[in-house]
């Protein structure tokens, strides 16, 4: 059962920008806080960026600060992924996931997680 749908992944050059967005399926997460993820090959899943369920708190990886923007629309209950400047290391596939609580780093305190969408950053 999916109860998130990430979208807006591609392919980009070195420098360029892509949006991702993530929308449930089923239920609502307007009062979750949510998450982003990104796994490459071989790697284990990391914390990319997360949002409080007010929009209010942002937290990010040191790897993205500055390049990528977390913002959420509650009217829409969508989460967006705003990645600027993107890097080759940046490819990987990107998940969104929602906590009942506040934004954590840890994957493992997030209890719903969409399939993913990928990205690819060439050089």
């Amino acid at each position: 059962q999916v109860h998130l749908v990430e979208s807006g992944g591609g392919l980009v050059q070195a420098g360029g920008s892509l949006r991702l967005s993530c929308a449930p399926s089923g239920r609502t997460f307007k009062s979750y806080a949510m998450g982003w993820f990104r796994q490459a090959p071989g790697k284990e899943r990391e914390f990319v960026a997360g949002i409080s369920w007010r929009g209010d708190s942002t937290l990010y990886a040191e790897s993205v600060k500055g390049r990528f923007t977390i913002s959420r629309d509650t009217a829409k209950d969508t989460v967006y992924l705003q990645m600027n400047s993107l890097k080759p290391e940046d490819t990987a596939v990107y998940y969104c996931a929602a906590n009942w609580g506040v934004p954590l780093t840890s994957p493992n305190e997030y209890d719903y997680w969409g399939k993913g969408t990928q990205v690819t950053v060439s050089s």
